[in-house]
């Protein structure tokens, strides 16, 4: 939570690739598919809580990156 703090606050992108956090997240989606399966219920609320804030954070990368790109391409 605290790097969409951040990066709400700095709106820019700096040596951060989104494909990572992209990673992360897809995993995160497969976890809270697999955890009840497995009835591991704490486990999916754990996964719940990081899944929410990867997303929220790979939205935000992926709206800096392609605003600041867009204002780049305005001024040109």
């Amino acid at each position: 939570m605290l790097t969409c703090i951040k990066l709400y606050k700095d709106k820019k992108v700096r040596g951060l690739s989104f494909v990572h956090i992209a990673y992360f997240t897809a995993w995160g989606y497969w976890n809270i598919h697999y955890y009840p399966h497995l009835g591991q219920w704490v486990s999916f609320a754990g996964g719940l809580g990081v899944v929410l804030v990867n997303t929220l954070w790979l939205a935000m990368l992926i709206w800096y990156i392609r605003k600041e790109r867009n204002d780049k391409n305005s001024i040109s």
